[in-house]
């Protein structure tokens, strides 16, 4: 084992540790619930015991892993600051959750995903969901967060990729056992990790920038990458950009990239749940404080892939981002932590592994919580108690984590990068679950059965016109703007964002006219509790909201 990580540096990683374990033990301690064995509703969500902080702290905590720092970065390095299209939407998009979507949760009493399935349209349908996002979660999420955090560790501690699995699912179940409770309180001690050590990283990168070119100062850096990499700095692709398959141009602000983020904050366990187990005004300022968090997090996962990247043109590193005799952007973070000094390396991997750590334990308790609410509890133990039901999520939490583990070591990613990789492959699903929530949200006449075609169907679709290219000539879309060469197969091919935009649009023209011939054969779907006087929201999150929006428009406007 090459040691690549100093004294100094294990000494810091070991205090995040020591703090982060001792204060989930406080926790723990401090606030269990009085039931023996504990009530399923306060471990799985905290039931009204997390505050506005550590909403925010647990959603960011849960949404940034090893794809943001490592595979964010690495997309920085290859297309630069236009993927950072992905956080700074993600702050519009939490916004229109905290006002639209938790709401209806919240009034209806919905505590999981299913659950909602199941009040809105039936058994079968939440069966079927619950069922697949626990697959979702299990087989693509939880592995490849382990498997790209463990490599990350790995390349930068010189500890074996094995050994870096295991020893960060171990833990993470720790963390993870305790509930939701301590893993939110946690969350903020990770958080505070993660932003401190990512923005000690891009100092380093932009003043290593400026100190190549002669310069001091961040400041410099900055002004310097704009200068030599200023296609790096463009937010809104042409066509003829070699990018353009990943981000589509407009699209990325009127098309298909709502549906990755509205589905992604409003539509799912692992972050919506942060916010179910406290009321209202809470929940909201929760979201609040992640939203302005998003504002943020370009600028310590995307500027040090840029820097990285202005950095080997000019002749660095020409080695290191090598892998198997390619250029891998991936490697531009690690590259860039093994930079820096005794001490400082050590924080910024206590950084790394809390992303990895923090976002592994909230999908594990994600998992725990659909399997022993939606599953054991309607399935195989109807009268289950509380205790039976807490002890059911912490044996899943282990099973899921071992299954994580085995499943690891066999994922690849391919030369899109990991970030680009997990989405768009999750954008086979996503258009048509959102179509089914959209719709049951708002739309009272939406049935079951047109909920069927949404999650079956659109992933159907979205398959078909992934594949399309391979059966058909798309030459003809070229001159509408929806179909492009891809360089690695010389064919025509839809961009995965403009897919999602599709089979989005077709999957609610299907449920509208299968709801309308039910609704005339006299079918009632069920309803909903939704009062136009629950979106109001009081003047401070108002105010709030309005400053995240203003920012957000004026960094576009900036890059445009």
């Amino acid at each position: 084992m090459n040691n690549i990580l100093s004294t100094p540096d294990y000494l810091v990683f070991l205090v995040y540790f020591v703090i982060v374990a001792a204060y989930g033990i406080w926790v723990y301690n401090k606030k269990r619930s009085k039931v023996v064995g504990g009530d399923s509703k306060d471990y799985f969500l905290a039931e009204g015991s997390l505050t506005w902080w550590a909403i925010g702290a647990s959603l960011i905590a849960s949404n940034i892993s090893a794809e943001q720092f490592i595979g964010m970065s690495g997309s920085g390095f290859k297309m630069g600051l236009a993927i950072a299209t992905y956080e700074w939407m993600a702050a519009i998009t939490l916004i229109i959750v905290a006002v639209f979507f938790i709401p209806v949760y919240l009034k209806n009493k919905i505590f999981t995903m299913p659950q909602f399935l199941h009040k809105r349209y039936n058994g079968t349908v939440a069966m079927i969901m619950a069922v697949f996002w626990l697959a979702l979660y299990v087989v693509v999420n939880l592995t490849s967060i382990l498997y790209l955090g463990a490599l990350a560790v790995s390349s930068i501690s010189g500890f074996s990729l094995e050994f870096c699995m295991y020893a960060i699912a171990v833990f993470a179940v720790i963390i993870t056992l305790g509930g939701m409770k301590v893993i939110g309180y946690t969350d903020v001690i990770q958080v505070f990790f993660l932003i401190l050590g990512g923005l000690a990283t891009t100092y380093l990168a932009l003043s290593l920038v400026s100190q190549h070119y002669g310069g001091e100062g961040i400041l410099n850096g900055y002004a310097i990458m704009t200068d030599k990499a200023s296609e790096h700095f463009e937010m809104i692709f042409a066509k003829d950009n070699e990018n353009y398959l990943d981000l589509p141009g407009l699209s990325v602000l009127i098309g298909g990239m709502w549906i990755v983020n509205l589905n992604y904050w409003g539509c799912n366990q692992y972050i919506t749940q942060r916010a179910l187990g406290a009321d209202l005004k809470t929940a909201r300022n929760g979201i609040l404080f992640a939203a302005f968090l998003k504002l943020l997090m370009p600028i310590i996962v995307v500027l040090p892939g840029i820097a990285a990247y202005v950095l080997w043109k000019d002749g660095h590193f020409q080695a290191e981002m090598l892998q198997g005799g390619e250029v891998n952007p991936d490697r531009a973070y690690p590259v860039l932590l093994n930079l820096l000094p005794s001490g400082l390396k050590g924080l910024s991997f206590a950084a790394l592994t809390a992303a990895v750590v923090a976002s592994l334990a909230g999908k594990a308790n994600s998992v725990a919580t659909i399997f022993s609410l939606d599953i054991y509890q309607k399935v195989f133990n109807k009268t289950a108690s509380e205790r039976q039901l807490v002890n059911t999520g912490k044996i899943t939490i282990i099973v899921s984590m071992i299954l994580a583990v085995l499943i690891a070591p066999h994922l690849g990613i391919d030369k899109k990068g990991g970030f680009q990789y997990i989405q768009e492959y999750t954008g086979f699903v996503s258009p048509g679950i959102f179509a089914m929530f959209i719709l049951g949200f708002f739309w009272r006449k939406t049935t079951s059965n047109a909920a069927l075609f949404a999650t079956i169907g659109g992933f159907l679709l979205s398959v078909f016109f992934k594949f399309l290219p391979n059966f058909a000539d798309l030459s003809f879309l070229n001159s509408t703007g929806f179909a492009v060469i891809n360089p690695a197969s010389g064919l025509y091919e839809i961009p995965f964002i403009d897919r999602m935009g599709f089979v989005f649009v077709i999957c609610i023209i299907g449920m509208y006219i299968i709801s309308k011939i039910e609704n005339a054969r006299g079918v009632v779907p069920n309803g909903l509790e939704v009062d136009t006087k629950m979106f109001k929201a009081h003047p401070g999150f108002v105010v709030g909201a309005l400053l995240v929006t203003l920012i957000t428009a004026a960094l576009y406007i900036m890059y445009w």
